[in-house]
């Protein structure tokens, strides 16, 4: 079955209501899909199941909905042609612009108060656009953003999500962990050499020490890089890279999961007064917007090593489960209303909130891009 076949048996499922999730890894040629036969809403709390994970924000608000790997399809993208859609303009509504102004200040001062380190306030914003099938969208979110883990989500309880999000949760591969601390939000402009302030290097410090200091008790040996500039499609972030040595049996997925949802990128510092004002606050519910999503516990085959000694034991191999999970961002959810495209920033007490309110007009306008 070819790219063309797969994005057609794709199309069918979803004209017929059945569940189906279709991604493309950062910076892979590969298009993976999962098919569901039927409309059974599967989810999961420890983690331990094989398939394509979808989990809200909040956990409290709902389960974590898994598509199993069943029914599995991958096919090359590299032979596939795109076709560009003509770009889509809105324009800031000034109700909008005002309220979300209002609660970063809010926040602002609830962090002067309390002295919590950050917030990551959000808002979204509908979009009315004219009909026509998401797979046309996926597709002009795969052509534009190649390094981005590009997704469509379908299930008929629940409803059609795409994103290309940046930010990686966690990946466990070859027994080995790694995850990112990913903060501060620039335009890019036909460079990385590019200067950051205060607010943002310290805003990524913050989010880099509290990842690692929720690991710390549950993993050993940690790495962490420097903080470096990471573009993503049109936008650029600081990014640190963090990553130590595995072992299932001696730490679950459930529990390093639960370290890290949600992450300070998404939620703040400390997590759980961030969340609880962010509950409080936000006039609408995130759902799964900021939660995370992603291949979960995926048998591969590991060959041994191809050293002269070892040629004997090449048919042999290791079967190993791995986990690839990403942070839901730069995400829509399309239903009858358009497109619900989500989007927030980190405050921190040294937050402008006019910027703030400008680092959401500018993240908008990447999913803006996939829009017909």
């Amino acid at each position: 079955m070819d790219a063309p076949e797969v994005f057609e048996h794709i199309a069918t499922h979803f004209d017929e209501a059945l569940p189906f999730v279709a991604y493309r890894k950062p910076n892979e040629k590969d298009l993976k899909v999962f098919l569901q036969e039927d409309d059974t809403l599967n989810t999961t709390t420890d983690y331990d199941e094989s398939g394509f994970v979808f989990a809200p924000f909040d956990t409290a608000f709902a389960e974590a909905i898994l598509i199993p790997d069943t029914t599995a399809i991958t096919v090359s993208l590299s032979e596939l042609s795109f076709e560009n859609g003509e770009p889509h303009h809105t324009h800031s509504n000034p109700a909008d612009q005002q309220r979300h102004i209002a609660l970063v200040k809010n926040g602002i001062s609830y962090i002067k108060k309390s002295g919590v380190k950050k917030i990551v306030l959000s808002r979204k914003q509908t979009i009315n656009h004219a009909y026509e099938h998401p797979i046309a969208i996926f597709k002009r979110l795969l052509h534009a953003y190649p390094t981005a883990f590009a997704y469509c989500w379908y299930h008929p309880k629940v409803g059609l999500w795409l994103g290309a999000t940046p930010e990686t949760l966690l990946s466990i591969s070859n027994r080995k962990f790694h995850t990112m601390a990913l903060a501060g939000t620039q335009p890019y402009k036909d460079t990385l050499s590019v200067s950051w302030g205060t607010k943002e290097i310290q805003e990524q410090q913050f989010v880099t020490d509290a990842i690692v200091q929720n690991l710390k008790p549950i993993l050993s040996d940690i790495k962490v890089t420097p903080a470096q500039t990471h573009r993503a499609g049109s936008l650029l972030h600081l990014k640190t890279d963090i990553s130590a040595p595995f072992k299932s049996t001696e730490t679950s997925l459930k529990t390093i999961i639960e370290a890290l949802h949600p992450t300070p990128a998404v939620c703040g510092l400390p997590r759980s007064e961030a969340k609880d004002f962010i509950l409080k606050n936000e006039v609408y519910e995130r759902n799964y917007y900021t939660g995370f999503l992603g291949e979960l516990n995926l048998q591969v085959t590991r060959k041994r090593s191809t050293h002269r000694r070892n040629m004997e034991n090449l048919a042999y191999g290791s079967i190993q489960k791995e986990s690839h999970l990403f942070v839901n961002l730069r995400c829509m959810e399309i239903d009858a209303k358009g497109a619900q495209i989500y989007v927030g920033g980190g405050i921190t007490e040294q937050s402008n909130p006019e910027a703030e309110w400008q680092e959401t007009v500018d993240k908008l306008s990447t999913m803006l891009r996939v829009l017909g």
